[in-house]
């Protein structure tokens, strides 16, 4: 097989573009204000593609954020090349493989920590502020950082550290669950 290289980027109307009705990604009212502030703050920088019939393989997100800001075009990218199946593992997997990436998290810290230096507004990197704060060591809201003044009368804690992954419902649950184990994690299952 010959591998593709997409080399053009044509300006197309929001209004023409399909969006695929088998989408298995989700994009709440809040993550789209979140694109739509991205784009505002840094231009549209990531083209959407599209198959030979305009319709959208990968950047949904974008053109629901597109057309919130009242762009009339937006820059796409012609994977027309693409078999059906290829299109169809395609829109899974340009989501799928970008949450599999890790992050330095020292690195991110410097990072974040110049760009608040900077008076960035760092709720456009999409974070929530209890994940920043964890990541620059500052202490949980309603903490003092202060000693108790008396005590715990013979009482020992050990601390346990954890980590809540929210998923889209139980067959996600069951399959971050399974690779969480396969990796040698103790994980429990919650239902809320």
């Amino acid at each position: 097989m010959t591998l593709q290289v997409a080399r053009t980027i044509v300006q197309q109307r929001t209004d023409v573009l399909l969006p695929y009705a088998r989408n298995s990604r989700t994009h709440s009212d809040a993550q789209v204000a979140q694109i739509a502030a991205s784009i505002r703050e840094f231009g549209f920088t990531n083209p959407v593609l599209v198959d030979g019939d305009n319709g959208i393989v990968a950047g949904h997100g974008r053109v629901m954020a597109a057309k919130q800001l009242g762009l009339a075009e937006v820059p796409t990218i012609s994977v027309g090349w693409l078999t059906e199946g290829q299109r169809r593992a395609y829109v899974i997997a340009d989501n799928q493989l970008a949450l599999t990436a890790g992050w330095d998290e020292a690195v991110l810290a410097q990072e974040v920590a110049w760009l608040q230096g900077e008076n960035f507004n760092t709720d456009l990197l999409g974070f929530d502020a209890e994940f920043l704060d964890g990541l620059l060591g500052a202490a949980p809201a309603g903490a003092s950082g202060a000693e108790d003044d008396e005590p715990d009368a013979g009482i020992t804690y050990q601390e346990k550290f954890a980590v809540i992954v929210s998923c889209t419902g139980e067959a996600h649950q069951q399959l971050v669950f399974e690779k969480l184990q396969a990796q040698g994690l103790s994980c429990k299952v919650l239902v809320n």
